[in-house]
């Protein structure tokens, strides 16, 4: 008889135990499944890149013959700057005037003109912030067509990539390093009578 009660309680503590070690198995596969993270869909994350491309560029009818970018040509003056630039102003020295915007991907741009010491633009840089490697090689391979078809074959190295014609210079720079994606464009005037006669 004791046996059998000593049986009972061996059979009950083992139904319990397994009882409770099915709840705590239950209960870490609850855990370890809400920490895994589906990939994000590359559509909600970058812009079309394309699209974002027009947007530093400024092409939206403006474009006229000696513009360089966004309606601005080597010797304009910082009046005409200020009065046709369409992002948000960040900064204004005596040598620049930086602009920035952000897309509904959060993506940045910032513009910054620089000036001679007459205030007339000389060099202009732009700076663009992505939030993906294949983001920065889709604006990669859209600019390198959009210099190419306006300024013929390029000069390429690694990550950086130069036009030359004979009024403008543009370079083109993958920056990206680490988790921080992105491109820097360069404008350089080559013709010096024009930052003279203007």
């Amino acid at each position: 008889m004791k046996c059998l009660k000593y049986g009972a309680v061996v059979l009950l503590l083992a139904i319990f135990g397994a009882g409770c070690d099915t709840k705590t198995n239950e209960k870490a596969e609850a855990v370890s499944d809400s920490v895994v993270l589906e990939e994000p869909v590359q559509t909600e994350l970058n812009s079309d890149q394309s699209a974002l491309l027009q947007t530093i560029l400024g092409l939206s009818g403006q474009t006229t013959d000696g513009t360089v970018l966004r309606g601005i040509s080597f010797g304009d003056p910082i009046a005409k700057v200020k009065a046709s630039e369409t992002f948000e102003m960040f900064e204004e020295t005596a040598d620049h005037l930086g602009y920035t915007s952000e897309t509904p991907k959060l993506e940045t741009i910032d513009v910054q003109y620089f000036l001679t010491e007459d205030k007339k633009v000389n060099k202009i840089t732009v700076d663009v912030y992505l939030n993906s490697p294949e983001a920065t090689k889709q604006l990669w391979n859209a600019g390198k067509q959009h210099f190419t078809g306006l300024y013929a074959a390029p000069k390429e190295e690694t990550k950086k990539i130069i036009w030359n014609n004979k009024s403008v210079r543009v370079n083109m720079e993958d920056v990206s390093e680490g988790k921080d994606y992105g491109l820097k464009f360069q404008f350089f005037s080559t013709d010096k009578n024009v930052l003279a006669a203007n």
